[in-house]
């Protein structure tokens, strides 16, 4: 007579699912760490994007017009970097400029450009080169000679004027004439440009926002 252990098999039995649980337990563990750390660069990639859009952006401090007798032809656009920005290229930042009727956008000519101010706000630079689609770039204030043509970066204490031909853009811009816009760099906090022209041009070089 053969007797059979019936307790061994059950408990043989009960190790295979003892083994699977755990392996199914392993394999779970595996795939939340995997997806937490997922999560964990991601939200560290946003947070670190969001710290650059809210820490990082542009300030119009003054924009000035020049009166040819007729009409306001050329636009100075003075430019800082907010307080603790981030670097600014400005080969990726545009104007966005718009008066009563038309809209534009206007990107860096890198090939207008002055490293200082040497004939004066509107005689600098040869405005009869640029276009509807471009402005040009004067660097007043650049302590670490960060801002160039071929490398146009602002940072902190930086200040430059941008040159905008309004001539191309409106064909001039006439007496009470609402212009708003924004500068818009590649990441970070866009700077501001709202003013309304003069009922009556007198000055050769008109205020028109600070």
């Amino acid at each position: 007579m053969f007797l059979f252990e019936k307790n061994a098999a059950i408990g043989i039995g009960a190790l295979i699912i003892f083994i699977a649980m755990i392996l199914v337990a392993g394999i779970t563990a595996s795939v939340i760490m995997q997806t937490m750390n997922s999560l964990e660069e991601q939200a560290l990639q946003t947070g670190q994007e969001t710290i650059k859009d809210i820490s990082s952006g542009l300030r119009v401090t003054q924009v000035s017009g020049y009166n040819n007798g007729s009409s306001i032809s050329q636009i100075a656009i003075f430019l800082k970097t907010t307080a603790g920005s981030d670097y600014i290229d400005l080969t990726y930042t545009y104007i966005s400029l718009s008066d009563t009727s038309n809209s534009m956008i206007l990107n860096l000519n890198t090939s207008i450009f002055s490293s200082n101010v040497s004939g004066g706000l509107f005689g600098t630079l040869d405005d009869t080169k640029l276009t509807a689609t471009t402005y040009g770039l004067i660097v007043v204030r650049d302590a670490d000679s960060s801002c160039s043509s071929t490398n146009p970066i602002i940072n902190n204490d930086d200040l430059v004027i941008l040159l905008v031909n309004s001539t191309a853009c409106f064909l001039g811009l006439d007496t009470r004439t609402e212009v708003t816009g924004n500068i818009v760099p590649e990441y970070g906090i866009s700077g501001v440009i709202k003013f309304t022209t003069p009922s009556a041009y007198i000055n050769t070089i008109i205020e028109l926002q600070t």
